[in-house]
């Protein structure tokens, strides 16, 4: 059974920083792409970035580059967000999720998701 458990959100300070993690399990988790997605209340769901399966390549959506960095340790079965100089607008819900395609930022070829964790940025 897949499972992902995101953690680490919270409520911080522009300008701070949070780290997010997620918890892989039920899949061989060096097989896939795992990315991270976020939704606003009453906004899409958008992409964050995501990390190819050997973690080697990254890639961030614009509003984030160069203050997220996504990374992945194989043998833990984990995903991170190191998420710095947070501003209002990174206010969401977080989300990571898996796909089996290497180069793709389309919510809908990922086929697994956690809860969310929510994070919260105040001005």
């Amino acid at each position: 059974q897949v499972q992902l458990v995101e953690s680490g959100g919270g409520l911080v300070q522009a300008g701070g920083s949070l780290r997010l993690s997620c918890a892989a399990s039920g899949f061989t988790f060096s097989s896939y792409t795992m990315g991270w997605f976020r939704q606003a209340p009453g906004k899409e769901r958008e992409f964050v970035a995501r990390n190819n399966w050997g973690g080697g390549f990254k890639y961030y959506t614009d509003s984030v580059k160069g203050r997220f960095t996504i990374s992945r340790d194989n043998a833990k079965n984990l995903v991170y967000l190191q998420m710095n100089s947070l501003k209002p607008e990174d206010t969401a819900v977080y989300y990571c999720a898996r796909s089996s395609r290497t180069y793709t930022n389309n919510p809908s070829q990922y086929d697994s998701w956690g809860q969310g964790t929510q994070v919260t940025v105040s001005s």
